[in-house]
Parts: C-alpha cells; structure tokens; sequence
C-alpha cells in the first residue's frame, strides 16, 4: 500500500484564538500521510472505494483514491495541495461487509469522515463518523458531494471531533463529558442513527432498506438513494419521521425482553420514541452563566454578555453581574473563566450585547458600556463617553450598516446614539412612546424599530428625524426584533394580548422589572387553568400585520429571543416551554404543503436547553440557544433553598446542528444568507 504525502500549502498566520478554536491552525506543514480503516457494525468493510475530497464553495476537488483490503484498511496517495484551512472529507463507497458473510457489494453503502487539513495520520471512518459529518454539514452535502462557504465548512469540519474521535471512530470528547453524556440524549441518539447505517449494511432486507430511505427523505427532496443521503436528510429534517426511523431500529435490532440488551453494534441508545432525531451538544466555561443576547463575529465566534457571575446565589432579588463570552465557532471558551471578559465599569449585561465589523460593544445592567476589539481588551475608557448624566438599565444594541450604534436606555425611556460608532459622538435621542426600550433593529430605509419591554407596542422612526415616530401593536412585553430579507420585523413579546399586563412603574431598574413580570407571567402559566402566553408579530415594512393578534399557541411560551435563518424561518427561543421553536417564515420554502407564516414546523427540547433567551444562526445552519434561566425557585425566589440557590441562572448553551440555513455574521440589518 501507498502512504499519502500532502503537499500543504504556508497559510497567512492567524491570531492566537484562531488556533485555540481548533479550526484553523497557524502553520502549514507537509503531513506524512493518512492511512485508515473503513469499519461497519465493527469489521472491516472490504473491498470499497476510498476518495479524498476538498470541498469549496464550487463542485469539490478529487484528491485521492483507493480501495479497502480485506482487513478495512487503506492508504491513499494525494494528487494536488491542500490549503492549510481547506476543509477535506473521506467517502468509503461500496464493498463488503464482513459482518454479514455472504452479504456481496452493495454500492448503496455510503460512509463519510469529514476533515479538515492538514490531515491526521489515521483516520476511522465508520457510522458514527457519518452521523456525526452529515449533521455537521447537513446544508452543504448534495449527494456524496460537500460544498458551501468557506467559514461554514469549517465550522463543520471543525465540530465533527466534538461528537467523534477521528483516529478510533468512537465517540468526541465533548460529547463523552458530563454535560452531554448522561444530561441528555444525544450520545444515544448518536448510536441509534449509527445502528441504522449499521442495520442497512448487515441485517435488513431489501423491503428494510426501501422504507428506510423513505423514512429519511426531506420535504419535498428525492428519496436517498445511499446511507449517507439518507443521514443528511434526516439531520436536514430531524423531525420529519421519528416514529418510522425508530420502528425500523426496533425491527432490526428487537429487544429480546425489558431488561435485556439490544444486539445493536453501539450503546447507548434510544429506548424510547423520540420527539425528533437532531444532535445537539451543551458547552460552558469562560465565564457563562445566565447568558444574555447571542451575537457573531465574522469569523464564526459567538459573543455573549451574562446576566451574573458564575458560582453566585444570583436573582432578580440579588446579584452579582457577570461578563462577557467569546467562544470559538466550535465550542472552545476564548474568554477567561468565571468572570469573562470584563472593563470600563460593566457589571453584569442583560440584552446589550452587539457586534460590528471590528468591534464588541456591550450595555450593562449598572448603566455601563464596554467596546472591545477581537481580543477582549477595551478600546477606549469609561471617560471616553461624553455623557453627564448617570445612566441605569442599559439594553439592546442596534447597528446600522452606516455604522451608527444605537443603545437602549431601559430605565429612561430613552435612546443613546453614537454615529458611525464613535464613542466620544455619542449622544441621548429622546423618542416618543417609548417605555423601557429593550432591542433595537434598523432596516434599511435608516429606519430605527425599538421594541417596549413596559407595554405592547414597537416604535418606529427615521433614524435622522425621532420626532417622526409611530407604533405598532405586538404582544405584552415586547423583547427582541429580528429583520428577515423582505424587511418584515419580527418579533417576540413575552406574553400574548389576552394576558393580564402587570403595571410597571416607570424608572425602574430592569431587575425590578423582571422580578414583576416573572410574577405576573409565571402564575398566569402555572394557573389554575395551566396556560401557555408569549406571541410572536410580523409586521411589514409597510406597518401591516398578517396576524395582528400574532402568532400564538402551546409551542410559543414566554418567548423572549428570536432570530431568522437564511431561509427566512423564525426561530424562537421560549423561556417557559424551555425550548426552541423553528416557524415558517413569511411565504418560505421547503414546508409540507399548506405550510402557512406562522405555523410550528417543530419545536426542540433537551436535557441540556433550559430557560431560554436569546437563539442565533451560524454560517453552517446551527442553532445556538442561550440558557438564561434554570431554577425559577433560585432565580425569583425570595429566600431561595441553599443547596440550588446557584441555579438561578443557566448553565451552559446549547448547539442544534445543521437544522437552519446559513447566516452570514456579523448580523447587521437584515438577515443575510450565503
């Protein structure tokens, strides 16, 4: 056999949390080789066809291939250079499975390990790795093939070890931690979808085969015609079919009695139906803890103010303000641990946080405002602000794509301006019928929308004359806004407009107000009668709404953040139904028929999504949800028990894979997709 010499191209030096992220490295060296082993249900698939692929944003480039010996393995001899953050992936075709004798070759037996250069030495590719690589890269596999933007393929590549170890082929690192491994099911959802590839290999029959592929075909998509068509649509359309996915694991691996074991090839797994087959995974550190807004910065890194500082007995009756978070598009914290990062007074951030082409800029609860570079280290200090005034409950960032930074002053009925992001600019707008401003969108007729957290209305203005300003009617509790590309704000209210409004006084702090309107919402929804409450508005450029009383029902409860994908879908983040729900955008694609704006296409839940805030959308189709919330005991509990009196805030996030179309970052304006 051959060994592979990879002739890797010197790549520009990148900064030092680059290469902490894992997904691209700061020198290119030529590697030895790659040799490897193609394994189904844990024996060596003889005899099938290996191909090294280099994805790009046009058909991809055939760099190596081979075929398997009898034992699995094979080398391969690379035939052109690879770019030292080229995104690469291996596909084994065909061959026989020697777990099943007789079986002969069945080219409908398709496995993936996606990679990024420069390459390891050994690499596995078996079922989990094709799980984990089509759900990774679910929005960019057409086929066998892979294709995409660039920052989202190698945020693809780069999360793939986070649920499988490349060399063995078992599972990632982070998925074996204990906020994975045993807090929720994705390690048995993992193995389940492996056990099918597995299944389909080995044990099934032609008519098993058949429904299997049926099962896994998305809305309107042709039906699979290979194992690994098949996982990519079932991580495009998680939802799609679980019960029939899991009937046929049932059928090919039939529990021989309660407590017996299954004779599938991995364990754990599903032993019940489960509401959807999506992967997620839960990352913490760096300071996170009651996460606020999500935003991301160009290269794929996600930036968070939080709520409080990790460890303390946090509440809306005490606390302790946290930082800021940075972490790396695949889950690595860049920021430093417990306090995050911290400067120019903050003291723990509610909704503030906002990023621009070269800068962080994040309000705080104590009326502070911190503007970072990339590093975390502030460009200017406390002095540089112009203002006399003490400022309290600072909010919502928007930026315009001029440049112009606006900020909600939640306590003052007010806005602050800083044209073109110069801090030493910046300067109060007072606006009419605001009341406790909270997040703030421009479209782009420099038209300013600002959400009221105090009432049910949104306020509307030219961004160069506040004195024009109009409302609009959305729910109780106005939160965040999100622009699709048609220019529809969307948003979300905490409560729906059949919900007793609590009475708010004016100039109090947002705290106080929180602690109010947890009162008020959560003995609405816990009854009796138990009601959900919270709606979701769209409203036109033109000021009209499709649904004026908005969009409401069981799968919208407390909503508090939203966002819109690529495919101009809504994804809302409920603090009450701890979950995330994706809704069909204003006349989008891709829906069964008779799909209408509005309607709940799924709604997610897991062990690890707790009261969620904020949800955003990366370059490659994740879904990041923010946990704000975890005990409403600790959290607006008066006197709360001791031993969790530090849940009141939530740990961690969560990533949903490849469920959402691409967004391009920073989110300035409209939502903008590849």
């Amino acid at each position: 056999m051959r060994s592979i010499s990879l002739d890797v191209s010197v790549g520009r030096m990148l900064s030092l949390a680059l290469v902490l992220s894992g997904l691209w490295t700061a020198s290119a060296e030529a590697a030895d080789g790659v040799n490897g082993k193609v394994l189904v249900a844990g024996a060596p698939l003889a005899n099938a066809t290996v191909t090294l692929w280099a994805a790009s944003p046009g058909a991809p480039r055939q760099l190596a291939h081979g075929r398997t010996g009898g034992d699995g393995t094979f080398s391969l001899t690379e035939t052109g250079a690879v770019g030292n953050d080229a995104v690469v992936y291996l596909v084994a075709m065909g061959g026989e499975a020697t777990a099943r004798k007789g079986g002969g070759n069945n080219t409908a037996v398709v496995l993936m390990t996606l990679l990024q250069a420069p390459l390891p030495k050994t690499v596995t590719v078996n079922e989990l790795t094709t799980v984990a690589s089509a759900f990774t890269a679910a929005r960019f596999i057409k086929g066998e093939a892979i294709s995409g933007n660039p920052l989202g393929l190698r945020i693809a590549a780069g999360n793939v070890p986070n649920f499988v170890d490349l060399a063995t082929g078992g599972w990632g690192k982070v998925l074996i931690d204990p906020l994975n491994s045993s807090m929720t099911t994705t390690m048995a959802t993992l193995d389940t979808l492996g056990s099918l590839i597995s299944a389909y290999a080995t044990v099934a029959d032609d008519n098993w085969r058949s429904r299997f592929l049926k099962a896994a075909t998305p809305t309107g998509s042709a039906t699979p015609r290979n194992t690994l068509e098949a996982m990519a649509g079932i991580a495009r359309e998680p939802w799609a079919d679980p019960k029939d996915l899991y009937a046929l694991f049932d059928e090919a691996y039939p529990l021989p009695a309660p407590d017996a074991r299954r004779k599938a090839p991995f364990a754990p797994y599903l032993v019940y139906v489960p509401d959807d087959f999506a992967l997620s995974l839960c990352f913490s550190g760096g300071g996170d803890y009651a996460n606020g807004r999500f935003m991301f910065d160009a290269e794929g890194n996600l930036w968070s103010g939080q709520n409080w500082l990790p460890g303390s007995q946090s509440g809306v009756n005490k606390s302790t303000g946290g930082g800021v978070i940075k972490f790396s598009p695949n889950g690595i914290a860049l920021s430093p641990p417990i306090t995050g990062f911290t400067g120019m007074g903050i003291d723990g951030v509610g909704w503030g946080t906002a990023v621009t082409e070269d800068r962080v800029w994040i309000s705080s609860f104590n009326g502070k405002i911190l503007v970072m570079d990339f590093n975390g280290k502030p460009v200017a200090k406390e002095s540089d602000f112009p203002f006399k005034e003490k400022f309290l409950g600072l909010m919502g960032i928007g930026v315009a794509t001029n440049g112009d930074v606006w900020v909600a002053d939640g306590s003052n009925n007010q806005l602050l301006l800083f044209p073109g992001g110069r801090i030493k600019d910046g300067r109060i707008v007072k606006v009419a019928g605001l009341k406790s401003p909270f997040d703030i969108v421009i479209d782009s007729q420099s038209r300013v929308w600002v959400a009221n957290s105090s009432s049910d209305t949104v306020v509307r203005f030219p961004a160069n004359d506040p004195g024009k300003a109009e409302s609009f009617r959305a729910g109780i509790g106005v939160r965040a806004l999100a622009l699709d590309s048609k220019e529809n704000v969307w948003v979300a209210s905490n409560m729906d407009l059949k919900t007793p409004q609590p009475v708010l006084p004016d100039g109090i702090s947002i705290m106080e107000q929180f602690k109010l309107i947890t009162a008020a919402m959560f003995k609405y929804v816990t009854g009796p009668p138990a009601r959900p409450t919270g709606a979701v508005n769209m409203i036109r450029p033109d000021g009209s709404q499709p649904a004026p009383m908005g969009f409401t029902g069981p799968a919208i409860n407390i909503p508090w953040g939203l966002n819109v994908d690529g495919n101009d879908d809504v994804w809302v983040g409920n603090m009450w139904a701890r979950s995330v729900t994706l809704l069909a955008g204003d006349g989008t694609k891709g829906h069964p028929a008779g799909t209408k704006t509005g309607d709940v296409i799924h709604m997610f839940q897991s062990g690890s999504i707790q009261m969620i805030t904020d949800v955003a959308i990366d370059p490659a189709g994740n879904v990041w949800a923010a946990n704000n919330w975890n005990s409403l005991e600790a959290a607006a509990g008066e006197n709360p028990s001791r031993p969790t009196s530090t849940w009141g805030g939530g740990s961690g996030f969560t990533v949903i894979y490849g469920v959402a179309s691409p967004v391009r970052p920073p989110r300035i304006g409209k939502v903008r997709p590849y």
